[in-house]
This record gives C-alpha cells, structure tokens and sequence, in this order.
C-alpha cells in the first residue's frame, strides 16, 4: 500500500475520531505514518484528503447497506420483508457504527464540497431504487415505475436517514428493527390514516 492509501486510511481514521472540523493535517500524518508533503502532493489539500476519505465512506456505507438487504429473503411475507429489511439495518448500525457515525457529520459536510455532495446523491438513488424495488412491485412503464420509486424510495431513504442519526446520537433508546416494522404495520392498518 501506497502513501496515498496510508493516508485516506489514516484521514478516515481522524474522521471518526475527530471530525471534519478538529481533524489537523499532523493528525492525519501521525495516524497515517507518512509526511506533511504527500498530503500536498496526492490531494492538494487536508480540505481535499478529508473529503475524499468521506466519499470512500460513501462508498464503504452504500456497499454495507447493499449486503445487509440482500440478506433479507425474497421469498418472506411483505410483513417479514419489513422486519427483516430493519433488523438487518438497525444490526449494520451496532455492528459497523464508526461508518455510520462519519456518514452522519458528511451529509453536514456535503453542503461545502460539490465532490462530496454528488457522492452522497449517488449513494441515496442507488439506496431508494432498492428499498422501493425491496417492498414494492413496480409498474412496467418506466415512468410511472421512476415516480413511485422517488415517492417510495424517498419515503424509506428519509426513514432510513432518521434511523441512522437516532442511532448515531442515542443508540440507548433508539428504535429496534422490530420497532420500525410495528410501526409501519401500526400506520398501514390506521383508520385514521386511511380516512385521509
């Protein structure tokens, strides 16, 4: 491995550890094991080196999402579905909460950095075409089938989100996966829901 792979290693280290905002570029150098000047030389920047080691969060977060559903069977009730899908999101956040807590502080941090920005946009269509497509047949016209899954995906996408941040903040009294599934059952079988 390489000075530029010791140090997006390294920055996303200090991410975890210290954030965006309190992450020095002796920091970086100190976990990383190389020099002030490969930071220069590989990203031009600490500004730059950071945001690149978020964009591969992105990544590492898309890539975990993506197999944590796909252990979720096809085959189960749309209600086991639910439960599953949830159980398997809310195990991704105990299980792997270093990414998910440096995910967190990058949807602040996408607001300053286009690079970092369109990363996260990928990452959310790509995470709302398959929760749609998880829990809902989708038409055959294309664009009738593209308006539910941003109806759709986004509802899940901003659930999802929600979610993460609860956990990320207060994983004490954050809500289980059978949590979220009794809820959505609870709202789908409200009267008072259906009434509007």
């Amino acid at each position: 491995m390489g000075h530029r792979e010791d140090l997006l290693d390294g920055a996303a280290d200090c991410l975890y550890e210290k954030g965006f905002g309190r992450t020095t570029a002796r920091d970086v150098v100190a976990v990383s094991g190389t020099n002030l000047a490969s930071i220069g030389y590989h990203f031009g920047s600490k500004e730059a080196l950071l945001t690149e080691a978020a964009v591969r969060g992105a990544a590492d977060w898309a890539q975990a999402l993506d197999r944590a559903l796909a252990e979720v069977d096809p085959a189960a009730s749309p209600e086991e579905r639910v439960a599953q899908t949830w159980t398997a999101v809310v195990d991704l956040f105990t299980r792997e909460r270093r990414l998910w807590v440096t995910y967190v502080e990058s949807l602040a941090e996408s607001a300053r950095s286009p690079r970092l920005h369109d990363a996260l946009v990928g990452a959310q269509r790509q995470t709302r075409e398959e929760l749609a497509s998880m829990f809902h047949a989708l038409p055959d016209d294309p664009a009738e089938a593209d308006h539910r899954t941003r109806v759709l995906g986004g509802f899940y996408q901003a659930l999802l989100t929600g979610l993460m941040v609860q956990w990320v903040v207060d994983p004490e009294d954050a809500p289980s996966g059978a949590d979220v599934a009794e809820a959505i059952g609870m709202l789908v079988g409200s009267p008072e829901l259906a009434a509007h």
